[in-house]
């Protein structure tokens, strides 16, 4: 991981003094050329994508440019014989930005703060917003515009090895690309990892001869080790991120709104946000930025075995009172899992893992309400409520 890899920053000129003018007064345009900066800044300093791949300068939405293949060969010279050459071979690419958007709600007041104090305040919240955005689309491809993620090229490549994080899997992730002659120079884990990789070892007779992970530098095998959020537990990414590329096109855009209904904002009710019945302002940042990927077999991926759903058994009959049903559910939970269920018209479908907070809590004794002919699906859930154990059945009652 190179920290100090170039980065550019292409502004606009600004004809207004922040300091002197309101946000009130000035209610879209570009962010004033300090602000922009500071908040580019922070995203390329927080941004996982921009703190290991390379900066291609961008001066539109569209950029071609040449990335070095295979450099020149060298080669044995007899006395007095010709010395041969060969080309460096260089290939074309072509980066295409799209735009980022954040809207960002606040109070009123806040269209009386200069330029200067109101884009301080927000600062941050731009910018996490930004840098999360854009690393959960390169990285693990989640609602990725770009026609490459980090995730897609692992697997495009054949590149991912199943079984969760040991001593053997991680080398055999680096072993995949070092056998491709590419040099792993970083790994992208998550925090949630640590645990499990301070017990990465190699243990010779009952005795621990060598430790992959070093809690202090945060370092896999001697490299770097920058950790995501949001990023599952168990899974691990590493590569040779020389081939990764990013951009930044234009400066950042802005417009304030005082009337709008947020459709993707909700209150506690559920109801989407109405600017102008809750007396709020909504700030809409924009930005334009690129990704690509020129080699796919230059990244691996190693994820977690996966789990499988556990089957109940889950029968219903009528129950002691009116309306009621009696289950029962093989075999029962074990430890300090819980039950939940839910009753509907078609069966319902969960997954390994699931999160079922919302579903009714059952004590597996008691009757339940439930209409004849439904459908009633039981899960037990561990202490955060993710499946475990599902079945259904459909439900008798008493009449």
């Amino acid at each position: 991981m190179n920290k100090n890899r170039k980065y550019g920053m292409q502004l606009f000129a600004q004809t207004i003094n922040p300091d002197n003018v309101t946000m009130y007064e000035q209610k879209d345009g570009t962010i004033p050329e300090k602000y922009n900066k500071l908040i580019l800044k922070e995203i390329i300093n927080n941004s996982k994508v921009m703190q290991l791949a390379k900066y291609e300068e961008m001066d539109g939405k569209e950029k071609e440019f040449e990335y070095f293949a295979k450099g020149p060969g060298a080669y044995w010279v007899g006395e007095g014989e010709k010395i041969q050459t060969s080309k460096p071979q260089w290939m074309k690419a072509k980066m295409v930005a799209k735009k980022l958007g954040v809207i960002i709600p606040c109070s009123r007041e806040f269209l009386h703060y200069k330029m200067s104090d109101f884009f301080e305040q927000m600062k941050p919240k731009i910018a996490e917003a930004f840098h999360q955005k854009f690393d959960d689309a390169a990285i693990r491809n989640i609602d990725n515009p770009f026609p490459q993620s980090l995730e897609e090229s692992a697997v495009a490549a054949g590149n991912v090895i199943s079984g969760g994080i040991n001593y053997d899997n991680i080398l055999s992730m680096e072993d995949a690309l070092n056998d491709a002659d590419y040099d792993v120079n970083a790994f992208i884990s998550t925090k949630k990892n640590r645990s499990t990789l301070r017990n990465v070892h190699k243990i010779e007779n009952g005795v621990i001869v060598e430790s992959l992970y070093d809690r202090g530098a945060n370092t896999i095998d001697g490299l770097p080790v920058v950790d995501l959020k949001g990023m599952a537990k168990g899974n691990l990414y590493a590569g040779d991120f020389d081939y990764m590329y990013y951009g930044i096109p234009f400066g950042m855009s802005y417009k304030l709104d005082e009337s709008a209904q947020l459709s993707t904002l909700k209150n506690e009710d559920g109801t989407p946000v109405n600017l102008f019945e809750q007396e709020l302002v909504a700030l809409r940042v924009t930005m334009d930025v690129g990704f690509m990927i020129v080699k796919d077999e230059a990244f691996a991926k190693l994820e977690k075995e996966e789990s499988k759903l556990g089957k109940l058994t889950v029968q219903s009959a009528a129950g002691t009172e009116k309306g009621d049903t009696k289950i029962t559910v093989t075999p029962s939970k074990t430890g300090g899992n819980t039950y939940k269920y839910k009753i509907s018209e078609e069966e319902v479908s969960v997954a390994y893992g699931q999160n079922v907070k919302t579903w009714s809590v059952w004590d597996g004794t008691a009757d339940i309400t439930a209409e004849a002919g439904k459908n009633i699906t039981v899960v037990e859930c561990n202490a955060e409520y993710q499946a475990m154990k599902a079945g259904t059945a459909v439900v008798t009652a008493k009449a």
